[in-house]
């Protein structure tokens, strides 16, 4: 029931993100030249998405500009453009200490990217390693 909740609650996100909201008038889709590129990104404790309660959730729309809620919308987009889509591409910063505590967090990424559906999920082992992970998608 919960991956129903959670699915649903994406699918919602990502339409949104994408088509902006329904205003009653419309409900067709604008035609745009780009692939779409809307994501749903969460970030919980825990050790499995499964889990976790997300305990914030970001939009992020990379075609044709970028937007949505993700606090750094254009460098997230620039980031993920230079990894090819690749989540597991994208590498920590050597630059930043972290403490060796465990208090695992994960991060989920739900939606559409360059026309492909994906989903990922990823668990880093507290949050300042999650916040070293690539400069901004993940900085939210």
């Amino acid at each position: 029931m919960r991956n129903t909740a959670r699915w649903a609650a994406t699918l919602a996100l990502t339409a949104t993100a994408v088509c902006g909201p329904l205003t009653g008038t419309s409900l067709a889709a604008p035609a745009s030249l780009y692939a779409p590129s809307a994501l749903v990104l969460t970030v919980g404790h825990g050790e499995s998405a499964a889990l976790a309660t997300p305990a914030r959730a970001v939009t992020l729309t990379c075609a044709p500009t970028p937007s949505g809620s993700h606090p750094a919308a254009a460098l997230a987009c620039a980031e993920l453009r230079g990894a090819d889509g690749d989540f597991d591409a994208l590498t920590g910063r050597g630059d930043v200490l972290c403490t060796k505590q465990y208090d695992p967090v994960v991060v989920t990424v739900d939606g559409v990217w360059q026309g492909k559906r994906v989903s990922y999920e990823r668990t880093f082992a507290n949050e300042c390693v999650k916040s070293t992970h690539g400069t901004s998608l993940f900085a939210f």
